[in-house]
């Protein structure tokens, strides 16, 4: 079936159950960002792959809602598909609960799978359509149509021992119960994988890039259920699970044992992690305690081991990059080199590694006009020779045993323009202003974008994500609930949390910067205002310093870069080859 034809089907189910709008949502039932191959029901419906959009049909009318870093992307992928492209003024919120409101009828019949929407969402909607007594309808159009649709992922999963993770499941359980009594809750359902992934001690590869595995767990007084594939699992990890307090149970009978809870439950969920089917399979006498679950900031505060693996795997993730940049040197104008072939040779260069697993998201590989393009995904149409003159972006990342890396560099390529140098200083200034911040307790993200920023602001640029993003230990490479953005997330810094820096500018059809690096929060003292914290730079790989507009740095600015670059050189050199480490050494050469 073609696009067209799909939204014809879709249309015809709709009129046959009266449903005046249909929503199909970027989403299963954990509300994962990446989601096994069973649930991409947006690209199913009408191409678009980006990782944030909510599709919206009528009879009258088809569209994608989402926000700028997929604008470009979007136009090009819904061409011809029926779908026509909404332009989010707010990332991340539903603005198209206005406009049903404003299209629909008074008692209209709105309908979307209630598993493949989050408790928040779901309730924002029912409670502004009721306004207008329009009622929401738990439907499922997509597997009608959807005939060759895969089933569920059933790759085997395994657990990391205590040497890894730093601490057992009895111990994390035990700290997740202490949490809960904290906030009055006998009994927590979590659904979200790398909440489970960290609390189990469990990896897998149900999902493309995540190390996790399709599951949910029920924590009650007297038991904690972790509901799975069993055969995913050896005999010896699931005795080692029994033997730490849990207790199997089929992946599929979750929403049976939800519905059997006691009915004055005090039960503890995340809404914003929840699906809205399993949350309507509590008991109607539930009380239900809402906010961000306890694994989430347990497992954000890394602990010495975690730490301690990750710095390994930022040193085998900078010997592979440094490996990457000089063979593309090395062979630029000598070979043709693609944005398709530099992300696969970037990829060898990481397998080469001890304890690579895979990829952490899809290499962002962009030259020139794709690099503006801040989700760029290079596919057979767009993929567009490395040669002549311009920037070359690079966003990237690895999974080892045991960490998760993420890091973006440019790579001057020929003779670059003086507004691509000036675009290249200011997003470094951005990111120095970040990384060497000295900033007091209970600081929160947004303040800290602001003064990431604040370099391009001065020059009247801007750019429309987040400056970064948590990052969890060989989890998934968006971690919450800390990130640093305009959004004023009520959740403060501390001690242990990994977060990427990555400021950008971005001139559409022409060219993109972004340099990003992880750092870890540490303290930095106290004095009789209080306790302040700074930031650790983990990430090990030189930052270019050939396009530099000097003039544009000041003095500390300088010396933190010509600081880090030594600091990457003295760290790799004593595992490069002698020619590798010559090549590096002039690459970290002082500004």
């Amino acid at each position: 079936m073609t696009f067209v034809e799909k939204l014809q089907a879709l249309r015809q189910l709709m009129a046959a159950q009266k449903i005046d709008a249909y929503i199909i949502t970027a989403a299963d039932p954990h509300i994962s960002e990446y989601l096994p191959a069973h649930y991409k029901a947006i690209p199913f419906a009408c191409g678009f792959t980006g990782s944030a959009g909510t599709l919206v049909i009528t009879q009258g009318f088809a569209g994608l809602w989402t926000d700028s870093r997929y604008f470009t992307q979007a136009e090009t992928q819904l061409s011809g598909s029926g779908y026509e492209l909404v332009k989010l003024k707010v990332p991340h919120t539903p603005e198209y609960i206005d406009w049903l409101l404003q299209v629909l009828p008074k008692g209209a019949k709105v309908g979307f799978n209630h598993q493949l929407i989050t408790v928040g969402l779901a309730l924002e909607m029912k409670n502004s359509l009721t306004q207008r007594e329009i009622a929401i309808i738990d439907v499922d159009f997509i597997s009608t149509i959807w005939l060759d649709r895969v089933g569920l992922p059933k790759e085997n999963a395994f657990l990391i021992g205590e040497e890894a993770a730093g601490l057992t499941i009895s111990a994390k359980i035990k700290e997740v119960r202490a949490a809960l009594k904290i906030n009055g809750a006998d009994y927590h359902f979590i659904s979200s994988l790398d909440d489970i992934a960290w609390l189990f001690n469990l990896r897998g590869k149900d999902v493309d890039y995540n190390p996790v595995v399709l599951s949910f767990a029920l924590i009650t007084p007297v038991e904690v259920k972790l509901f799975i594939d069993a055969q995913k699992l050896t005999q010896t990890d699931i005795e080692t699970l029994n033997q730490q307090g849990v207790t199997l149970y089929p992946y599929a009978e979750v929403a049976e044992a939800l519905k059997k809870l006691p009915k004055a439950t005090q039960i503890f969920i995340d809404p914003k992690r929840t699906c809205f089917g399993l949350y309507e399979c509590l008991p109607s006498g539930s009380k239900i305690i809402s906010g961000i679950n306890p694994s989430t900031h347990l497992k954000s505060l890394k602990n010495s081991a975690e730490i301690s693996h990750i710095r390994r795997a930022m040193l085998n993730d900078g010997i592979a990059l440094t490996r990457f940049f000089k063979w593309m040197e090395d062979r630029f104008g000598k070979e043709k080199i693609t944005e398709w072939s530099a992300a696969e040779k970037l990829a060898a260069f990481r397998a080469e590694q001890t304890s690579f697993v895979g990829l952490s998201f899809n290499t962002i590989a962009g030259y020139n006009a794709n690099g503006a393009l801040p989700h760029y995904s290079v596919t057979a149409e767009s993929n567009l020779e490395i040669l002549g003159d311009g920037l070359f972006l690079v966003d990237s990342g690895g999974q080892y045993l045991y960490g998760t890396t993420d890091i973006t560099r440019v790579m001057p390529i020929g003779n670059c323009s003086s507004t691509q140098a000036d675009d290249y200083t200011l997003v470094l200034k951005g990111l120095i202003e970040g990384s060497k911040l000295i900033f007091p307790e209970g600081t929160k993200g947004y303040q800290i974008d602001s003064i990431c920023r604040k370099p391009l602001w001065e020059k009247a640029i801007n750019f429309g994500h987040g400056t970064g993003h948590g990052i969890g230990f060989f989890l998934n490479v968006h971690e919450g609930p800390q990130n640093i953005s305009p959004a004023n997330v009520d959740v403060v810094f501390k001690p242990g949390m990994i977060t990427s820096i990555e400021p950008g500018i971005y001139r559409p059809g022409k060219h993109g910067v972004r340099i990003e690096n992880l750092v870890l929060c540490v303290p930095k003292g106290n004095s009789e205002f209080g306790d302040f914290l700074t930031f650790e730079t983990l990430t090990l790989c030189f930052i270019d310093t050939t396009i530099i507009n000097k003039t544009l740095l000041a003095v500390d600015q300088i010396a933190w870069l010509n600081q880090y670059n030594q600091r990457v050189f003295d760290q790799l050199q004593p595992h490069l080859s002698t020619e590798e480490a010559t090549w590096l050494k002039e690459k970290c050469r002082p500004v």
